[in-house]
């Protein structure tokens, strides 16, 4: 289990980069928090199912944050108009 938290962790380094890369700062910076965190907790060697445990968490907590995000936070455009 700690290989797929390992490939959680290398994926969102490439959006890191690629984000970086699109000069979005910011979310490139999210990005590489979030690599840290997965290759942090897959060298911890912990039981399978407190990896699952960690990763339901995750699930929540982002799609809770997208929710609110795409919900209040975005303001609806179309286009290239602003």
């Amino acid at each position: 289990m700690s290989k797929n938290v390992k490939t959680l962790g290398f994926w969102t380094a490439i959006f890191a980069v690629l984000f970086y890369v699109g000069d979005m700062l910011a979310v490139s910076a999210f990005m590489v928090i979030q690599s840290l965190f997965f290759v942090i907790i897959a060298y911890m060697n912990l039981t399978e199912r407190t990896y699952l445990y960690i990763f339901f968490a995750y699930l929540v907590l982002f799609f809770a944050g997208f929710s609110f995000y795409s919900t209040f936070i975005v303001e609806p455009s179309f286009g290239n108009q602003h």
